[in-house]
């Protein structure tokens, strides 16, 4: 048996098949009629789920032979750790402090589960510290929660209360004359509601802490005194802050609030809540919210945020497990100025936010601010210092492609991952990383579905463009589908200049890797021709597409035909020359030009065709004008040697050598420039 509480008796038994102890409160009851109508009220209470409420698992009713009496069984879990009350009774003996993590950590937890119960409805109606128990030292649960019936009926609480049931048992002791002190004025009056859970929430709180100055007695006397004089509360906190008690910020907000005479003037528990985690002390603590259910509400997350870049970090450790901070968070980030940022961002500092970021890779809302950031801080840090290191850890670039993963259709996600992407690549050496992610097929998979958002199409050819360049051994088949969308993308968008710019830097470099399938050979060499027809004018896309054009025309003669024969009454031979007069003074375009040219002489069946689109006089002009480019001449005497061979059918082919001291070109060995 253990000490007796204001409503019964507490035995500890054994449940003799598990060995299992359980505690049994036997309550007296009047009647028959108030047995039954108490155990229908707490009936409910067997469905009741919540980590921090010790449920009840069993009730019945019970005569007592002894006394002539029954009694209500309620039957709930044993814990032998103590009680809140224990923690309090030896703290007051050494005048100490309640350790203010611990009292954080078990606040939140009884903040919590009462919320529980008030969301439901239903009144605890009997809080007080004995009622707390601990489960560990970081882990408690509330007790004994009780019922309209058992707790209205005026004669017999006032039995219970003042003489305790040891005396009704013929049992030796009184019961604890601290049993009413915890509860609210009206409930002396049995008229309970949640705001009767609030005052005794509030006794609890003062109780602890004060307890390392006022003794059981005086606490005692606080309590009633402030039933009937509110202002006894003030000398109380004043003294509370003059010895520095932690957390006295937060109390000066709620005591007066929770400790109110008029029921309708308390705080509610969300109110508690609310005042209890915008105050200082709260905001440091790595339990601030150690809640199942409850949103931080918007203003109390803005308060929190309030503060550098450590607050804002610090508090996205803090409430790790909370989405909605952590997009406050992420959203704060992306809308400071860029002086507070502390930029360039180290890569542990990326890394930090990723991974509290990632117990959250559902939610879309948090992942697009958190990529935004992403593109924000290293978009900055690179135009800051082009020579700057971008981080680009596993980490970061396994979240990136979670990420791309986890929401296939958000285009706006999508389009802001590969931007970040991009940036990170631009400085190299991921192309071997991204490939064992998967990127290829997954660049395929979002080209095929939003072929028609340009956006999104030219921020996959951009990075694409510089992956490939890169790449040193690769898995064709997945370039070989994602080449045959590339194609499809193109032609898509026929008339836009930038994705036609990286669409044929990324066809030159599939086709230097040999993943472009001959079915698709005539489809690309179109494409190409008339991507240099769109837009001449821009000298990266003349050099990729012819780059790409000599490369299939190297190993396909219907490529070669495809060039020289455009379409029925076009030749590819008059954009060579038009190309050629565009930037005749540029070197590159001209190289590039000729390396074509060279490979389109291999094919004697289209020769006919080159001297007559006036291809000799063309090369012979360039020849003329570019004596300083070894490359660029090694070209031209190979395509003029063959044009005079095939006007003169006679010239034998060992006749064709390169003149004395003049290297032939390497057959197969491109000479592009990236």
């Amino acid at each position: 048996m253990l000490n007796p509480g204001a409503l019964g008796v507490n035995l500890v038994v054994e449940e003799l098949e598990t060995e299992t102890k359980f505690l049994i409160k036997q309550v007296e009851c009047i009647d028959e009629h108030h047995a039954n109508k108490a155990l229908e009220e707490l009936m409910p209470l067997l469905k009741l789920q919540h980590p921090n409420l010790s449920l009840y698992h069993e009730m019945f009713i019970m005569w007592n032979n002894e006394i002539s009496s029954l009694f209500l069984c309620l039957v709930m879990d044993y814990y032998s750790q103590g009680t809140f009350q224990n923690i309090m009774e030896n703290k007051r003996k050494l005048k100490a402090v309640v350790d203010t993590e611990w009292m954080h950590t078990m606040l939140s937890q009884v903040l919590d589960a009462i919320e529980y119960l008030h969301k439901l409805n239903i009144v605890h109606r009997n809080l007080k510290p004995s009622n707390i128990v601990l489960v560990n030292s970081g882990y408690c649960k509330l007790q004994d929660m009780s019922s309209q019936a058992l707790m209205t009926h005026e004669a017999k609480w006032n039995v219970r209360a003042e003489e305790g049931v040891w005396g009704r048992l013929g049992m030796s002791g009184k019961g604890d004359p601290c049993q009413k002190s915890w509860m609210a004025p009206e409930a002396l009056k049995f008229s309970f509601s949640t705001k009767s859970d609030i005052w005794s929430l509030g006794c609890i709180i003062l109780d602890m802490a004060t307890c390392s100055f006022l003794n059981d007695t005086e606490a005692m006397q606080l309590r009633k005194a402030i039933r009937h004089h509110p202002g006894s509360l003030k000398p109380i906190l004043k003294t509370m802050e003059e010895k520095q008690i932690p957390g006295t910020d937060v109390y000066y907000l709620l005591l007066p609030f929770m400790l109110h005479i008029n029921p309708s003037d308390r705080l509610a528990i969300k109110d508690v809540m609310q005042v209890t985690f915008m105050s200082n002390s709260f905001k440091s603590s790595s339990v601030a919210l150690n809640m199942q259910r409850q949103k931080v509400p918007i203003f109390i997350t803005d308060v929190l945020l309030e503060g550098n870049m450590a607050n804002i970090l610090d508090v996205m450790q803090n409430f790790s497990s909370r989405p909605e901070v952590q997009l406050r968070a992420i959203n704060k980030l992306l809308t400071m100025p860029e002086d507070q940022l502390g930029l360039p961002w180290p890569t542990e500092l990326l890394e930090e936010v990723i991974s509290i970021i990632k117990q959250h890779g559902r939610i879309l809302d948090i992942l697009l601010s958190t990529c935004s950031l992403l593109l924000r801080v290293l978009g900055q840090a690179l135009a800051k210092d082009p020579e700057a290191e971008i981080p680009r850890s596993s980490l970061i670039i396994s979240f990136l492609m979670d990420t791309l993963r986890s929401h296939p259709n958000s285009e706006r996600l999508v389009n802001v991952v590969y931007n970040v992407l991009a940036i990170i690549s631009s400085q190299g050496q991921i192309s071997e990383e991204l490939e064992e992610e998967g990127l290829f097929q997954l660049a395929q998979e979002n080209l095929e579905h939003f072929q028609e958002d340009r956006d999104i199409c030219l921020s996959i050819l951009s990075l694409l463009w510089s992956l490939l360049v890169d790449v040193v051994t690769v898995d064709k088949e997945p370039l070989e589908q994602l080449s045959g969308m590339v194609t499809w993308v193109l032609a898509t968008h026929p008339e836009d200049v930038e994705i036609a710019e990286a669409g044929c830097a990324v066809l030159w470099l599939l086709s230097l890797l040999g993943c472009i399938k001959e079915s698709q050979f005539e489809q690309v060499v179109v494409l190409l021709l008339r991507s240099i027809q769109l837009c001449p004018g821009r000298v990266l896309l003349v050099n990729n597409a012819f780059r790409g054009l000599a490369s299939l025309a190297k190993v396909s003669e219907l490529v070669a035909f495809r060039i020289v024969v455009l379409e029925e009454g076009s030749s590819g031979l008059h954009l060579i020359q038009d190309i050629y007069k565009l930037y005749k003074d540029d070197p590159e375009v001209v190289e590039n030009l000729c390396m074509l040219l060279a490979h389109l002489t291999s094919y004697k069946e289209i020769l006919p065709e080159m001297e007559s689109g006036g291809i000799k006089d063309l090369v012979q002009v360039i020849r003329g004008r570019f004596t300083s480019s070894l490359e660029l001449i090694s070209y031209a005497d190979e395509i003029l040697q063959v044009l005079e061979a095939n006007a003169q059918p006679g010239l034998q082919e060992d006749q064709l050598e390169p003149p004395a001291g003049q290297e032939a070109p390497l057959q197969g060995e491109p000479l592009f420039r990236p």
